[in-house]
């Protein structure tokens, strides 16, 4: 050992980088998939509120909801839910009588683990073949996301196996986090490529929320059949630039927040007949009480934003868990019909797919026209807790001229 004043040469544990260092990290691409059955909101109405064993008031609470949704259609992995289903022992929903069955948990998640493998494998291939320049053999490190149902080896291994990725890949599973998990998904990716500035990472996330639907009186539980759909989607995150006039999300910063009210008004849990939902008629009231304050530790990250008028930020991604949500944030932030379109969009096409909706209205959002080369993008989703995850991104493309 070499010593040079009578002490030993000092030892460095670990890299030290500049104070002002960054890297730029960029979900580099961004696709969706859906089962092929499609509900028709007032077709699924009718079904809902036919059904025995309600009450004047849970038929009245069944048409009110399903008509006040703003949802037009929406995709089931349940094929019984077809009108023309001629299964021989339907387990979820009998065509000829009209009637909604009630499968145990077990049921339900049989159904999960072939029909989530499905659209997690579907959307993550289309994910990974929509990025130039990235192949299987670059894949690091797989995260996927879901809350509707569980099994393992899991979606993150079939994901592996489907698509042939290094059977090193690091994998990581997020499960029943909710509406918001896409957040932590992402962010999760973003600190592995600041990390190593080599990984690329496989986001995938997939919700079969229709799988828990079922007939009650309960307002909770109408609420949720009226609203919840499924749906997938997946993207590549890498801190490796994208090609010159490609489309691209730089992943600019990352916050989470607990509102100080709602824990009781939100919530996921698991009954002998499926899971649970609760989404209280307060939590659009929570939220824009509290939204403000939820978004004030994003945008601090950058001093020229504050104070200044949100709907200066040209796109928000809002996680548009009902028509009423999206009400409250239009209005509290005073933001125009536009900059709410793409959340209203998904929510009229495809319902509320819990944590893979707001990547469904990310995507829409970057295959609008751009007006310019860089264009700022707020996002957030709301969840157990109640939660507010939020982003602040920059999409980056061509300028329509």
């Amino acid at each position: 050992m070499t010593f040079v004043t009578g002490r030993p040469a000092p030892i460095a544990r670990f890299p030290v980088f500049p104070t002002q260092w960054t890297m730029t990290v960029y979900l580099r691409s961004l696709e969706t998939a859906v089962p092929p059955t499609v509900l028709v909101q007032p077709e699924a109405r009718d079904v809902f509120a036919a059904q025995p064993g309600l009450t004047r008031l849970g038929q009245r609470l069944v048409r009110a909801c399903f008509d006040a949704s703003a949802i037009d259609t929406r995709h089931t992995a349940v094929a019984e839910m077809r009108a023309d289903d001629d299964s021989a022992d339907p387990v979820f929903f009998n065509a000829r009588t009209r009637l909604l069955l009630t499968p145990s948990t077990k049921a339900r998640n049989d159904v999960f683990v072939p029909e989530a493998t499905k659209l997690f494998v579907e959307a993550a291939g289309k994910a990974l073949a929509a990025c130039d320049g990235v192949d299987a053999a670059d894949v690091t490190h797989v995260i996927t996301v879901s809350c509707t149902g569980f099994f393992n080896p899991g979606p993150d291994y079939k994901v592996v196996r489907a698509l042939g990725l290094d059977p090193g890949v690091q994998r990581y599973h997020l499960g029943f986090m909710g509406c918001y998990a896409a957040f932590p998904a992402l962010r999760a990716a973003k600190a592995f490529c600041e990390a190593d500035p080599s990984a690329v990472v496989l986001v995938a996330v997939a919700e079969l929320c229709s799988l828990h639907v079922r007939t009650s009186n309960d307002p909770d539980t109408i609420l949720g059949s009226s609203l919840f759909a499924d749906g997938a989607a997946a993207g590549i995150v890498t801190a490796h630039a994208p090609a010159v006039g490609a489309t691209a999300l730089a992943l600019d910063h990352f916050e989470t927040t607990l509102t100080p009210v709602g824990e009781e008004s939100m919530a996921w849990n698991i009954g002998d007949h499926g899971f649970e939902m609760v989404l209280g008629t307060y939590v659009p009231h929570i939220i824009d009480e509290h939204i403000v304050g939820a978004l004030a530790p994003l945008l601090a990250h950058e001093p020229e934003l504050t104070g200044r008028p949100y709907l200066d930020i040209t796109h928000w991604g809002i996680h548009p868990g009902g028509r009423s949500i999206l009400d409250k944030v239009e209005a509290k932030l005073q933001l125009t019909e536009s900059q709410l379109e793409p959340a209203r969009e998904v929510l009229r096409r495809f319902g509320n797919m819990s944590s893979a909706t707001v990547l469904f209205v990310l995507k829409h959002i970057l295959d609008l026209p751009a007006m310019a080369p860089a264009e700022r993008v707020c996002a957030m989703a709301f969840g157990p807790g109640l939660t507010v995850e939020t982003g602040l991104f920059t999409k980056l493309a061509p300028a329509r001229r």
